[in-house]
């Protein structure tokens, strides 16, 4: 099986290792991954910040350099979320209205494959760790995950997943949210490392890397006994594909 790999700006710009291990993972799988050098951001911040016009010319790119691939899988359900639910809003009725549909319909968020298209739920991987998983608000409200992410980390050995309290609350970063209201994400932050740190564990774990950027970034500051890694990295880890970043 062929697909195309939509690789967001936070994995390209900060994250590369996230991009290069969801690969890897699935090349374990049997998925060969095919990557267009010429693509570029889907928009998301353009659109949720109300620049729809401007939105609109990044995201007709994005349809035309994904148009060829019959799957296309990407390591983020917030910006995966915006093409499936709100590209529609740009490109209702226009000349992209049947691209756009098609393109929502087999754009998949990484962990979404793996489980509820390639069936897959035991990794067979071994990660000797505590870890608890943050569900990003784009995750559940706007992709619609459920326990995709915990299936698959059931299946890895020696992994002990510990169940936060208040799961579903939002970490604070919220995108620009946290540039223009700073205190206030910057307490949200607090609220859920403290809520992972009572769990003892040792990694927060999510589908999104932006979610973990804003962690990281206060669990640093504080220096707090916590590390971040994004499902795709603990994956590729667990199957022996290098190791963690020390942080």
């Amino acid at each position: 099986m062929e697909v195309g790999i939509f690789i967001p700006c936070f994995i390209d710009q900060i994250f590369p290792e996230t991009g290069m291990n969801m690969v890897q993972v699935l090349k374990h799988f049997r998925v060969k991954s095919l990557y267009n050098p010429s693509q570029t951001c889907c928009g998301q911040v353009a659109f949720n910040n109300g620049y729809h016009d401007e939105c609109k010319h990044v995201a007709q790119k994005f349809i035309l350099d994904f148009a060829s691939y019959k799957y296309v899988v990407g390591p983020s359900a917030s910006c995966v979320a915006i093409i499936k639910n709100y590209y529609s809003k740009l490109f209702d009725n226009s000349a992209l209205h049947n691209e756009n549909r098609q393109l929502g319909r087999k754009i998949f968020e990484f962990t979404d494959y793996l489980v509820n298209h390639l069936g897959i739920e035991t990794i067979n991987g071994k990660f000797p760790a505590k870890v608890t998983f943050h569900d990003s608000c784009a995750a559940i409200h706007e992709y619609g995950l459920k326990d995709e992410a915990r299936k698959l980390l059931s299946g890895i050995e020696d992994l002990e997943l510990v169940e936060m309290n208040h799961r579903d609350i939002c970490c604070g970063f919220g995108g620009t949210f946290s540039v223009k209201f700073p205190d206030i994400s910057a307490a949200m932050a607090e609220q859920k490392a403290e809520a992972a740190l009572e769990t003892g564990a040792q990694y927060i774990v999510s589908t999104d890397s932006s979610c973990l950027m804003h962690l990281d970034g206060f669990i640093k500051k504080k220096k707090l006994p916590l590390k971040t890694l994004h499902i795709v990295d603990l994956i590729a880890y667990s199957l022996g594909y290098g190791l963690p970043t020390k942080k």
